[in-house]
């Protein structure tokens, strides 16, 4: 992959986006301000001319892994499935969020919804980036037992985009969890390498494999702070970078 000198905006990107990002902290559902306030930070980012693909998280309304704890009844892969769904509602959402706004979108997806999404072709997303429309990734993989952060990484890998932007609630990769460790060390960038090593559960370990093999650099950063999004994009130096230039964690 191309890489791009801090402050410059990238041609294109893939924006993961979790559950979190459609709620508020501590709750649950989908909050429409939480929603709104998501779509006025991609809005002002898309002014730079970036080809923006989202990839839509689920776990403000179902976990798999913890709907299925306690029950039998539910197999796991259906509970994957109904997690698949739950980025669809998400993405409704923001569509609708985001046009309000003014922008174009489409909101593709690998489970086939055709009532309400297209189903996902690589080369017609492709096309719909060239025109200039936000594109919205629903439905993981299609697949379960896949988490989102590596459907994430796949889609980045086949739409060649030049980043792929992890959007969290914290501000990058800490050595630790800073929300239960107030000790942690934030790095201002890190080895694919070092992420595995440290088992730094910033992102799925199969997410990250994705993008050492490919050399497809991450950044991770806060997108609860106001401007965050539209900075990730243009290429600002904010949160961490993962890549595989950087041969020690630094701080």
């Amino acid at each position: 992959m191309t890489d791009v000198a801090a402050g410059q905006a990238y041609g294109r990107v893939v924006l993961k986006i979790s559950g979190d990002g459609f709620t508020e902290p501590g709750q649950r559902g989908i909050v429409p301000e939480a929603v709104l306030h998501l779509a006025r930070q991609i809005h002002s980012a898309a002014q730079s001319g970036t080809q923006i693909a989202i990839v839509l998280g689920g776990g403000n309304l179902i976990r798999g892994a913890q709907f299925t704890a306690g029950q039998s009844y539910i197999h796991e892969y259906t509970a994957h499935y109904m997690g698949m769904v739950a980025t669809v509602m998400n993405g409704l959402a923001l569509q609708d969020a985001l046009e309000s706004l003014g922008c174009e979108t489409r909101l593709m997806t690998a489970l086939h919804m055709n009532g309400v999404a297209e189903p996902y072709i690589h080369r017609r997303a492709r096309r719909h980036l060239e025109k200039g429309r936000l594109i919205l990734l629903a439905g993981g993989t299609g697949s379960p037992y896949v988490t989102t952060d590596t459907a994430a990484a796949q889609r980045a890998l086949e739409l060649e985009a030049a980043v792929l932007l992890k959007a969290t609630r914290v501000d990058g990769v800490y050595s630790d969890d800073p929300e239960k460790n107030p000790h942690a060390i934030l790095y201002s960038e890190i080895s694919y390498e070092e992420v595995r090593r440290q088992n730094l559960r910033v992102m799925d370990p199969e997410a990250i494999a994705k993008c050492m093999q490919y050399d497809l650099p991450i950044v991770v950063f806060n997108f609860r702070k106001e401007g965050n999004i539209e900075r990730a994009i243009r290429g600002e130096r904010i949160g961490t970078r993962i890549w595989r230039k950087a041969e020690a964690p630094l701080p």
